[in-house]
């Protein structure tokens, strides 16, 4: 039982006839607020101006923010969590655009045009990634893609780490290409993210920090959080209602309406 099935070995259990189910959706709310909380976090400086309040710096030097009504948001990716950030982007008065492989109807219905990438890169402001890691998809945001986006760019992923190319960041959040970065996914986040390592020392964090994550975190302009974009009581509570209905389903011998598809197991 899984939430994310790509975390699930499928051939192996194809192999030995074992069914997977999934929570197909939790809580889109709670992703898209959570981009749209970095969003804010990130134009007002409020991680930097939080720091140094706490530690009596109460100046005002390098905490100019922008407005974030009227801005472009490009959403890439409008499903069931792209889709209520177009709303909430929305909402807040900015001006949304879409980028999808297969449009959505809602969004449609929202007056958000559908562009492609090469159209929407230059005129957005924010750009928030919402699609899934698939082959098509990865280091969709490149050296090359970053080229093509707006001079101080706010980029902003709650998706999956490997959408951004982790390489390409570092020149551009350095040279002001992209003005500020929000994650609450990385590339390279297995074996590091959901574990406090606060009790470890320096050698043994550095055995689990990759010197791209430390790099990421030193710069000011990035605001980082350790996947918890889903996690709210709401989330939780669908999880486990879901995962409960699920193993049900199974006992009683019901159709399994969220079972994975497995690859045909061996003859």
């Amino acid at each position: 039982m899984q939430v994310m099935p790509n975390r699930v070995d499928l051939a192996a259990c194809a192999h030995h006839r074992i069914r997977v189910v999934r929570v197909p959706t939790y809580s889109p709310e709670s992703v898209a607020e959570h981009a749209v909380a970095l969003m804010f976090a990130l134009n007002k400086h409020l991680h930097v101006a939080h720091l140094r309040t706490r530690m009596g710096n109460y100046a005002l030097s390098g905490l100019v923010g922008v407005e974030l009504q009227k801005k472009v948001v490009g959403v890439i990716g409008t499903g069931a969590i792209g889709t209520q950030a177009c709303r909430i982007l929305q909402g807040i008065g900015c001006n949304v655009l879409a980028h999808d492989v297969y449009p959505n109807a809602t969004v449609e219905g929202m007056g958000i045009p559908y562009l492609s990438l090469d159209d929407m890169l230059p005129q957005c402001d924010i750009i928030s990634l919402h699609c899934p890691l698939v082959p098509s998809t990865r280091h969709l945001v490149n050296k090359d893609s970053i080229k093509r986006m707006k001079r101080g760019v706010m980029l902003i992923n709650v998706s999956r780490g490997g959408l951004i190319e982790s390489d390409a960041l570092f020149d551009a959040l350095e040279n002001g290409q992209i003005g500020s970065l929000g994650l609450d996914v990385y590339e390279n986040e297995g074996g590091l993210f959901f574990v406090d390592y606060t009790m470890y020392d320096t050698q043994m964090r550095m055995q689990k920090w990759d010197r791209k994550f430390k790099t990421l975190l030193s710069y000011p302009q990035v605001l980082v959080t350790p996947h918890s974009a889903f996690l709210t009581q709401e989330a939780l509570f669908n999880i486990a209602t879901t995962t409960c209905q699920n193993i049900a389903d199974f006992v009683l011998g019901k159709p399994l309406a969220n079972e994975v598809k497995l690859p045909s197991p061996p003859v």
